[in-house]
């Protein structure tokens, strides 16, 4: 009875194996369709743009050749009629000396024939030749000073085009680039991007991004650096992301990457709406410390920040510093205290001073300035309990204006999240957090 509950175990688990096994040659199936899907729907793309794109080159190509003809014909008709004026003034002038000299020639055989019989006649016809100027000839140009038309082709024209034409467009079995990570970020998506063409040489990139219910692409960075984070990202909604390079001194894009979809379950960070003394953006990502006279912390309006995220603060303009100033998080929120120079807070002071818990640091980093960048990071070194309690200890890095400070930071009590905040005892400092 033994050997047979053992085969029908090992029967059972034959199942099962095979059942998991036909469900990832299944999967794989499917994965293999949707490559064969691309290979094809890319190819037909592909044929169409290229198709489209010689077809229009055809139509401006065949416009630019008809206007530059219309325009020389309009030259040759120009000179041809500028050219025959003076000669046409000078073929009047011509017939109209024949004329007058037919006329001469008329009257003087009348003259000479009445000769015996009146000699006014011939008097008179002398008189007449003498006022004519018959040895006065108007000037007829010779064929070297006229124009005689010639249209100049440069034949070399065709074998310049030839070569450029042979050389024009190109067939990339894939693009350049590809999107290599899709990261969630509060309220945003963390896109970073490589070459896959090491011989490509990127002078800049172009990433876009959409819903994947919307059918329009939106441009959302174009730069040189290689990743970058979207914000204002809808959580819980897929989106397509997809990136493009230039070539370096190139003006054309890159055929784009294959999309990738992402999402964020990450709510966004925000301020918290409320205070008289700071003035909120519409999306509460922004705060500017206005002129009223009252002191007080703007927090976070949730926990919103959490271990190995990276929290940002982007300093747009500056006030006048005060030492009790402070950018940073901390656990919970304290509504009675004007700075978060307090315990169980870690933060940095307008003139570069790093507090924790309350205390001065040694280590110090620049003091804020226009512009000024100040990120968090955050990640868990150790937790522990003993007979007191339970503790956590965070290394905390803070970074500005490419230096850094590292430091334990010792938590009484283990926290999933953390509250960011500031305050400023001057008008005129406005913060962006991301």
């Amino acid at each position: 009875m033994d050997g047979l509950d053992g085969l029908l175990l090992e029967a059972t688990e034959s199942i099962e194996a095979a059942r998991t096994y036909k469900t990832e040659l299944k999967h794989r199936l499917q994965g293999l369709s949707q490559a064969r899907r691309q290979i094809k729907e890319s190819a037909a793309q592909t044929r169409d743009a290229l198709r489209q794109h010689f077809q229009d080159m055809k139509t401006t190509v065949s416009k630019m050749l008809d206007d530059r003809l219309v325009t020389l014909m309009q030259q040759v008709d120009l000179i041809e009629h500028e050219s025959i004026k003076p000669l046409d003034d000078c073929q009047k002038l011509l017939e109209l000396g024949v004329s007058t000299a037919d006329g001469l020639l008329c009257e003087g055989e009348v003259a000479l024939s009445c000769n015996s019989e009146d000699p006014q006649k011939l008097c008179n016809f002398t008189n007449k030749a003498l006022h004519i100027q018959l040895d006065s000839l108007p000037e007829v140009p010779s064929l070297v000073e006229v124009p005689c038309l010639s249209a100049q082709l440069d034949d070399t024209f065709l074998a310049i085009a030839r070569g450029h034409i042979s050389k024009h467009g190109e067939v990339a079995s894939r693009p350049p680039v590809q999107i290599e990570l899709l990261m969630e970020r509060p309220g945003g998506i963390l896109v970073r991007w490589c070459k896959v063409d090491e011989d490509f040489v990127a002078q800049d990139y172009r990433l876009q991004y959409r819903k994947t219910s919307s059918g329009h692409f939106e441009d959302a960075y174009v730069g040189s650096e290689s990743e970058f984070i979207v914000l204002h990202i809808d959580p819980n909604v897929d989106y397509q992301f997809r990136v493009c390079t230039r070539g370096d001194g190139r003006q054309e894009w890159s055929p784009w990457s294959v999309p990738q979809l992402g999402h964020t379950s990450l709510l966004p960070h925000e301020w918290s709406p409320g205070l008289d003394c700071y003035s909120l953006s519409s999306r509460r990502n922004i705060a500017l410390r206005n002129d009223s006279p009252q002191h007080s912390v703007l927090y976070s309006k949730a926990a919103t920040y959490y271990l190995g995220q990276t929290l940002t603060f982007r300093v747009e303009t500056t006030g006048v510093p005060d030492r009790r100033d402070s950018i940073g998080v901390c656990v919970g929120k304290d509504d009675g205290l004007d700075s978060l120079q307090r315990d169980q807070a870690v933060c940095i002071s307008s003139n570069g001073v790093v507090y924790v818990n309350g205390k001065e640091m040694t280590n110090q980093l620049p003091p804020i300035a226009p512009g000024s960048t100040i990120t968090f990071d955050m990640k868990l070194v150790s937790l522990a309990a003993n007979n007191e309690g339970s503790h956590q200890r965070r290394r905390v890095t803070i970074g500005s204006a490419n230096r850094e400070v590292v430091f334990d930071w010792l938590l009484e009590q283990p926290c999933d999240s953390l509250y960011f905040g500031c305050s400023f005892f001057h008008q005129g400092w406005k913060v962006v957090v991301f």
